[in-house]
């Protein structure tokens, strides 16, 4: 029976019992260290595990450690963190400072220091090709379709950016209308990049409407090595119908007549579908990627920085995102090929596909 002179409701001794047992202990984290989470909170924010972030803060301290201490300088933890927080997310600098409780311009001078730093690491960790021997990497890709001497699978995708301020604001345009750099990647069968090539300026236009993916193929330093193989690697690229076809470089029948040739576009096609999960993984792994409110020559910075921290990725078996399916580019074909080229075509279906 309850007091008429006590106000407060009576509490059961067994409901205070039980609320002790299940009561939730409430943990106080150290703001100060972004690592002082769960694996799967670091990998929503950071796209990284802690101890991939540990090893990314590990290779760039020397490039990116505060000289000092004084008013509370940021540690290359946090330093490190900061970028990841924006290559993952791609939203704005504001709101990456109000997340990590700093200011705006620290936010974009961590990011500048990290995408910096990565760059430096490009040899590194895009190596063509690849970190196994190229005969792994051919062993690799024959399994995925029986196309065989494969070495690596190549195509261009477009990084769109806001419109660039001055006179050569026009060439940044695509043949959609869109302000972008166009990027060209070649990738291993484990989806690593192994080669890239951006072109950021006006001395390459994004203006080709038919033969785009060709045009960066003769105009990329890169690309130079294979425009004089000498079968170093003694291996070919596979690229879609926006190169021309090469001893080296192997494209799809325009026309594929049934048989071995339509049996060699099929095959083709799925080899070099890698190339199209890569770009899904890299864009969606790093969601600055789909659009970059930069100037152009820190925009190529960003993206050569995604792609070294992309292979950090793979090679550590990171978590890897789900890929959307992205609509298929319908080329016009280029009519450029090389009669060696179209010898080399016809010799691997002869030998692999006409059954």
């Amino acid at each position: 029976m309850s007091c008429p002179f006590v106000r407060e409701q009576p509490i059961a001794e067994g409901a205070r019992v039980i609320r002790r047992v299940f009561r939730i202990q409430r943990i106080l984290r150290d703001r100060q260290d972004p690592l002082a989470q769960r694996d799967s909170v670091l990998i929503e924010r950071y796209r990284f595990s802690r101890e991939g972030i540990i090893y990314i803060t590990t290779l760039l301290d020397p490039y990116v450690k505060s000289s000092t201490r004084r008013s509370r300088a940021l540690t290359t933890a946090q330093t490190v963190c900061i970028a990841l927080r924006f290559f993952a997310s791609g939203t704005f600098l504001y709101a990456v400072g109000d997340a990590e409780n700093i200011g705006k311009s620290a936010v974009c001078r961590a990011i500048r220091k990290v995408y910096l730093a990565l760059k430096q690491f490009l040899g590194v960790f895009v190596v063509f090709p690849s970190h196994v021997r190229p005969q792994v990497v051919k062993q690799g890709f024959f399994a995925i379709a029986g196309f065989p001497n494969v070495i690596g699978a190549i195509d261009c995708t477009h990084i769109a950016i806001k419109a660039p301020p001055g006179p050569n604001e026009g060439d940044f345009v695509n043949r959609k209308g869109v302000h972008s750099i166009n990027v060209q990647v070649m990738c291993s069968h484990i989806l690593t990049s192994l080669r890239w090539c951006v072109t950021p300026c006006a001395t390459s236009p994004m203006w080709k409407p038919n033969g785009q993916d060709q045009c960066m193929t003769q105009e990329s330093s890169e690309s130079q090595a294979f425009l004089h193989y000498t079968g170093a690697y003694d291996g070919i690229l596979l690229g879609d119908r926006g190169y021309a076809c090469r001893r080296y470089f192997l494209t799809p029948f325009p026309d594929p007549n049934p048989g071995p040739q339509t049996r060699y576009n099929a095959a083709l096609a799925r080899t070099r579908a890698c190339i199209e999960m890569t770009f899904g993984q890299l864009k969606e792994r790093f969601q600055c990627l789909k659009g970059l409110r930069v100037a152009p020559d820190r925009a190529c910075d960003i993206i050569v920085a995604c792609a070294v921290l992309h292979n950090i990725a793979t090679i550590r078996l990171e978590r890897a995102p789900v890929v959307e399916v992205q609509p298929v580019d319908d080329l016009q074909p280029v009519h450029l090929d090389q009669p060696s080229g179209r010898a080399a075509r016809d010799r691997i279906v002869q030998n692999n596909f006409a059954y």
